[in-house]
């Protein structure tokens, strides 16, 4: 089964979501989250790390990642890890292809003309919310 990851990353005040603009299918031109793959024996939490740097510069200094929750694809063979954290300051972020956007966290992010994933988006954010004291330190 391969495994790939979404990282949810607030700002430092907790207003902001970090998205990037998907340039490939599936959701081309739509809103998503940061992330990428878990190569094969990688620890998965490294990978997260890895993947958030490769894609926007922000290192494991900048935020501390808990995972939050794990989607299984059956027919597509595929576990989606996804993890979240806040930034512990301000950072300058670096794009690597997909061009980067801070979103305020108020935003529907059900809305499937906008976003990637059908609503999952929207659907971890509300559990981002019901656990906020347990998942953003």
């Amino acid at each position: 089964m391969r495994k790939l990851n979404v990282i949810i990353v607030f700002d430092n005040e907790e207003d902001k979501i970090l998205m990037c603009k998907r340039t490939k299918e599936p959701y081309k031109g739509k809103l998503n989250l940061v992330g990428g793959k878990v190569e094969k024996g990688e620890d998965e939490l490294h990978a997260a790390y890895r993947e958030l740097e490769e894609e926007t510069g922000i290192s494991k200094n900048d935020i501390i990642l808990t995972s939050l929750m794990n989607f299984e694809y059956k027919l597509q063979d595929m576990e989606l890890e996804v993890y979240v954290g806040k930034l512990n300051k301000e950072v300058k972020l670096v794009e690597e292809i997909n061009k980067l956007f801070w979103i305020d966290k108020n935003d529907n992010f059900f809305d499937v003309e906008k976003y990637a994933g059908e609503g999952n988006i929207g659907h971890m954010l509300k559990h981002v919310e019901i656990y906020k004291d347990e998942v953003l330190k």
